[in-house]
């Protein structure tokens, strides 16, 4: 039997996940959330029970967490976020979208979220706490890290290597072969067409470094 699920987080990218898991009749205890104007509101008919404080009331054998914090740049909070509740023995559930295509045998690690409408061909591994957001393309034999957010409707040509902590931006494109390090910042709608070093910022056709 599956267990009851916290949503760690009550923004948007909280409700996405909140729909896909109702879609798919999981069982959501509640929401937490540090903004304490939200406490006691709901979204989709779930509440907001309160901070992240009440979630850990809950024995980690007893429920999974679902990390709903989503970014617009590296994802650091929702990084921090996923390592204090794993560093209390806690698990967090994949959330995967019945409407996602993602081929034989690829890896979705531990927390990783695939939404609604992607794509993932053979030969892929998604890391920890990583988000495939809406409508992406991933192509075969791509390697995404920890902590990453591919955003809604972009595109990884094959073989391609996303560094753990790299946000990708709306409607980016990564041509093949192509690596990214670790906490870099694609900027939406940018055309990489070579390797990006550790931690650096591009936007662009093609894009280039800011």
């Amino acid at each position: 039997m599956s267990l009851p699920l916290l949503i760690l987080g009550a923004g948007g990218h909280a409700k996405v996940l909140i729909n896909t898991l109702q879609i798919q009749s999981k069982t959501i205890i509640g929401i937490t959330d540090p903004d304490n104007s939200r406490h006691g509101l709901t979204i989709l008919n779930i509440p907001v029970i309160g901070n992240d404080d009440m979630a850990l009331q809950y024995a980690p054998e007893t429920v999974k967490v679902v990390n709903g914090l989503g970014s617009v740049k590296p994802p650091i909070r929702r990084k921090q976020l996923f390592n204090k509740f794993k560093n209390k023995h806690y698990h967090f559930t994949s959330v995967i979208h019945p409407s996602t295509i993602i081929a034989a045998g690829v890896k979705i690690s531990e927390g990783s979220q695939v939404m609604a409408g992607t794509i993932i061909q053979p030969g892929c591994f998604i890391g920890q706490n990583t988000i495939i957001n809406t409508g992406a393309l991933i192509d075969h034999d791509c390697r995404i890290g920890d902590h990453c957010h591919i955003s809604p409707g972009a595109t990884l040509s094959g073989n391609v290597s996303i560094g753990d902590g790299t946000h990708v931006g709306t409607g980016a494109t990564v041509i093949q072969n192509i690596t990214i390090g670790p906490n870099c910042l694609v900027a939406a709608g940018s055309v990489i067409v070579k390797n990006i070093g550790n931690g650096k910022k591009v936007k662009g056709v093609p894009a280039t470094e800011y």
